[in-house]
């Protein structure tokens, strides 16, 4: 029953986002032509009949042109005086006679210069290039929620922690260029992978001060999850929650009564929510002992809150006690961890020697092994052992779409809390517009990057997406909120814009290709010709569209069961 209900939000998000961007394509076309003194016969919204009841219709004429809100909305199409493609892309009406008729003829689409024609068929794709700039100059008006450059948790092990940064520290500058937002940090420290950097940081209390930093060369993955060498500094937005690790039951901390998974709630009476406080609130207490509370959970019973006296050492590290950045909470059969011996409960310490700061730097070590085994060194009740594991190539859902990552086959606890967040807002249209096309610029780059790899085999071509995950993105976007649904608004826009000017006949960039044609060879094509074009342009977008349809059905296909058994 629940997958009914689930239809007309499928339905409204997935109309709602095609009604945009095909509306704004197709009003390119329609703009221009009317500019360029060709007479539109038709601009309709969909395919087929007008939608309506009775004497009701969403159809009108104004000016000679006929506009048509259709029933089925997937597509669209302007119809030009003189379009010979109509009969491909329409509803299969015959052109009027205007051959007798001058001043009717100089209306039509062949009459006009190849400036004018060429005009008119980028003016689609460069409205869905365009639009992006206004939605993202627009949402910055409203503002957008953006991390900010503040230091979350620093890793065991790392650079950053070498040079003394701290949690809470923020950072104001790379290399002497003023930041503001974490991406900005982060994609400077990921694109420099060996060599020297220097961060602004500015910390309660203190003046600003600089860090020179010699950046750790690693293993990472690009944005296309592509293996790649990336700078890391050990340095993450998200906060580490208060939870212990404890690697020797002989260590302080083991002896005082400290397991591995204990949530630290309070410092001597003094409530901590992050490692961070935590690591403060230890180093900065008097005495040669104090009070944790602290919560445990045993199996499946309800967490208990247990105070424990802990002797006060020079740090948390020397108390034995470290953050528990991969706590193992379930393990996936006939996986590479499972069959190595890793059980719930277990600790992840190490992997090839390396101490392990983050759940993300874990994460990506095993994304980017390519399959390789990694030694990994497990604590489990107070004791250490280093098992062998090589990641398996897995078919996984990542953010709603489906990839092949090498995996091992755990889940870790959830052991991170938000970053700090601000509001990106920009009023000013002369500052914001020039942004908003810097980013689209950017965009529409990373996807010229990631098609050229997908026809490269560089990406799997199991990622090509059709109608059933266009609506399903859709879908999740808004459910996220009308922010996510603008950011994929955007992306798609982008993609249908630079899509429809590859020369392919029927899209825009074939048309273009055939005008261009008939102007150096000084006359028009043979309808024979045209028609031959344009089924050779058909059929290898219907093969195109059907290996996008398979992919969503094998994607979904559990799903898609469901949903039909919801009928009964």
């Amino acid at each position: 029953m629940s997958q009914l209900l689930q239809v007309p939000e499928f339905a409204f998000a997935f109309v709602m986002m095609l009604g945009v961007l095909i509306t704004v394509h197709e009003f390119g076309h329609f703009i221009v032509a009317k500019w360029a003194g060709v007479r539109v016969l038709k601009f309709s919204i969909g395919f087929g009949p007008a939608i309506g009841i009775g004497r009701f219709r969403m159809r009108w004429e104004r000016g000679g042109t006929e506009y048509v809100i259709a029933w089925f909305p997937l597509g669209g199409f302007v119809r030009m005086l003189g379009d010979t493609t109509e009969q491909f892309v329409g509803d299969g009406a015959e052109e009027p006679e205007w051959a007798g008729d001058p001043d009717l003829a100089q209306q039509t689409l062949p009459a006009q210069p190849l400036s004018k024609k060429l005009a008119i068929v980028f003016a689609g794709p460069a409205m869905n290039l365009v639009l992006p700039v206004f939605v993202i100059a627009g949402t910055l008006a409203f503002g957008v929620d953006r991390p900010i450059a503040i230091v979350g948790s620093v890793e065991r092990g790392s650079p950053a922690e070498s040079a003394g940064l701290l949690p809470g520290d923020r950072i104001s500058a790379v290399d002497g260029e003023p930041v503001a937002w974490w991406d900005e940090v982060e994609r400077a420290v990921r694109a420099r992978p060996a060599g020297n950097l220097a961060l602004t940081v500015e910390r309660p209390a203190t003046a600003p001060f600089e860090v020179d930093f010699d950046v750790v060369k690693r293993a990472g993955l690009d944005i296309f999850r592509g293996q790649d060498d990336v700078g890391w500094l050990g340095i993450q937005h998200p906060r580490q929650q208060a939870i212990v690790g404890v690697t020797d039951a002989d260590s302080p901390a083991g002896r005082a009564g400290l397991r591995s998974g204990d949530r630290v709630l309070a410092v001597a009476g003094s409530e901590v929510s992050d490692w961070g406080e935590l690591a403060a609130a230890y180093a900065a207490a008097p005495g040669a002992e104090l009070t944790l509370r602290i919560e445990r959970s045993e199996g499946e019973s309800e967490p208990q809150a247990l105070d424990l006296a802990i002797p006060v050492l020079a740090s948390l590290e020397a108390l034995g006690a470290i953050p528990a950045v991969v706590l193992v909470a379930g393990v996936s059969e006939e996986m590479p961890a499972a069959e190595a011996g890793i059980v719930a409960g277990d600790m992840i310490v190490r992997v090839d020697g390396e101490p392990i700061g983050s759940f993300f730097t874990f994460q990506e070590t095993v994304f980017a092994s390519g399959g390789r085994e990694l030694e990994i060194l497990v604590a489990r009740e107070g004791a250490t052992r280093t098992v062998s594991v090589a990641p398996r190539l897995t078919t996984t859902d990542v953010g709603g779409t489906e990839e092949d990552l090498y995996l091992i086959g755990i889940q870790g606890e959830n052991a991170i809390l938000a970053g700090g967040m601000g509001i990106d807002r920009e009023l000013n249209p002369l500052v914001s517009i020039p942004r908003a096309t810097e980013l689209t610029v950017e965009l529409t780059t990373l996807f010229l990057q990631g098609l050229k790899r997908l026809v490269s085999g560089e990406i799997s071509r199991k990622n090509l997406g059709g109608p059933i995950e266009i609506a399903r993105q859709s879908h999740m976007a808004l459910q996220r909120g009308f922010q996510d649904f603008l950011r994929l608004l955007v992306l798609i826009s982008i993609n249908l814009g630079i899509l429809n000017l590859l020369p392919i006949p029927i899209l825009d960039g074939g048309q273009a290709l055939m005008f261009t044609v008939e102007a150096v060879k000084r006359g028009p094509l043979s309808l024979r010709t045209r028609e031959f074009v344009q089924q050779i342009g058909l059929v290898f977008l219907m093969m195109l569209m059907g290996l996008a349809f398979w992919n969503d059905i094998s994607r979904h296909w559990s799903t898609f069961v469901d949903w039909l058994r919801g009928f009964s």
